[in-house]
């Protein structure tokens, strides 16, 4: 596997496409891995001091994602330097998307990352430049529909991603339209938990999660794992957290869920960040969801979890290890060894999933049916993963060198 993952990331990126914005000091990246089956794909990200090589890193990761989610394409990336809470960021973005119109026509498919909307920003900005959607270019380049085909599959990945969540075991709360796009990635995190359970032995219902990041991808987990019956026992969040060493009821997840402000948790018994850390990485918990930001986990905080009592990691977050390399350095690995890491690849592949679902010639719009294909592309990953190598430990090790032997 290390073989072959250092092979795969020596590799040169076929396209770097380069921006300086004429009117801010925003400057702007697609990195292009490679343009297997004819396309890429990959979001759009925007934070202050973000550089060409973390797009390349995130760009490398959403190819060895694709190989799980399909389409079988090439893994790319957008990213922007500029601070996103600039009052500037709309016309920044404006601009950088003209900019790269040809590349979204053609071969190149974008949607929503850190600090970009995909609903609110992208795809109306791109409509603006002509795209009939952000994916038109996957489209173009890998399925080569003819023009009725694309415009009829175009039009099913556009209602499919905003489509409201009208199944009531899918949403919070039916009154608040909750869209698929705002649940779909950590409903993957938490399938993941209960997937490995069904395969690896054991129950989730009972078992004790913590869950870092209470953003979209965080508080869905969250809920979700508190709907099959796990305990959320401790939340950690940019500005603090909640710990309960008996567990949060299913109501109290829901209502953490209802009341956070924008991506925060919200409570009025909020333990300050400092505190938090005291505390929270010793407490026993048998499920870690990392969903925060990338590069955050040190090796004495998954050490002090482990020790607890650590049974299993789904990753939220893109490399949510504090480590330098791309894939796989020694903190992952670390953490590989020692307890059952389900890979970002795998957990939190939903939206690449869902993109990849609506693609395809007339699929059903329920909720049940898209939320399931997610589940069980999840589910077949993991059952693949332990057909090859069956102990609880190298689960990662064992996804990366069955995804990279697709890949290089």
């Amino acid at each position: 596997m290390k073989e072959l993952l250092k092979k795969y990331e020596n590799t040169q990126p076929e396209i770097v496409f380069n921006w300086k914005d004429s009117e801010t000091e925003a400057e702007g990246w697609v990195v292009i891995n490679s343009l297997r089956g004819g396309a890429a794909g990959g979001g759009t990200r925007m934070r202050k001091g973000l550089d060409m090589n973390e797009v390349l890193s995130l760009a490398k990761t959403m190819e060895v994602k694709f190989s799980v989610a399909g389409p079988p394409i090439g893994g790319a990336k957008s990213g922007i330097n500029f601070d996103p809470k600039d009052p500037r960021k709309q016309g920044v973005l404006e601009r950088w998307y003209k900019a790269i119109t040809p590349l979204l026509k053609h071969y190149y498919g974008t949607g929503g990352d850190l600090n970009v909307d995909e609903i609110h920003e992208v795809i109306p900005i791109t409509e603006d430049c002509g795209v009939w959607h952000p994916q038109e270019g996957v489209f173009a380049g890998h399925f080569k529909p003819t023009e009725g085909e694309k415009i009829n599959r175009i039009g099913q990945l556009r209602q499919g991603v905003i489509k409201i969540i009208e199944n009531p075991k899918y949403t919070p709360e039916i009154t608040r339209r909750y869209t698929v796009a705002d649940m779909i990635t950590g409903f993957g995190v938490a399938e993941a938990v209960k997937h490995y359970y069904d395969i690896y032995g054991g129950d989730v219902k009972g078992k004790k999660a913590i869950v870092q990041g209470f953003g979209n991808v965080g508080s869905a987990a969250a809920y979700y794992l508190a709907q099959m019956g796990a305990k959320v026992v401790g939340i950690i969040d940019k500005d603090g957290g909640l710990i309960s060493e008996e567990g949060f009821s299913f109501e109290e997840i829901k209502s953490l869920y209802l009341n956070k402000k924008g991506n925060t948790l919200y409570a009025e018994n909020l333990i300050p960040s400092a505190a938090l850390n005291e505390k929270v990485w010793s407490l026993n918990a048998e499920i870690f969801a990392p969903c925060a930001a990338s590069r955050l986990i040190t090796k004495e905080q998954i050490s002090s979890l482990i020790q607890a009592g650590l049974e299993v990691v789904s990753c939220g977050a893109n490399v949510p290890f504090a480590d330098k390399e791309i894939f796989f350095g020694n903190i992952m690995e670390y953490t590989d060894e020692r307890t059952s890491l389900i890979p970002d690849f795998i957990s939190n592949c939903g939206m690449a999933r869902v993109f990849a679902y609506f693609m395809e010639q007339k699929v059903s719009m329920d909720d049940e049916a898209i939320f399931n294909d997610v589940s069980n592309t999840i589910k077949q990953a993991l059952k693949n993963t332990h057909k090859q190598h069956s102990a609880t430990t190298d689960i990662s090790k064992t996804a990366f060198e069955i995804a990279l032997k697709q890949l290089v």
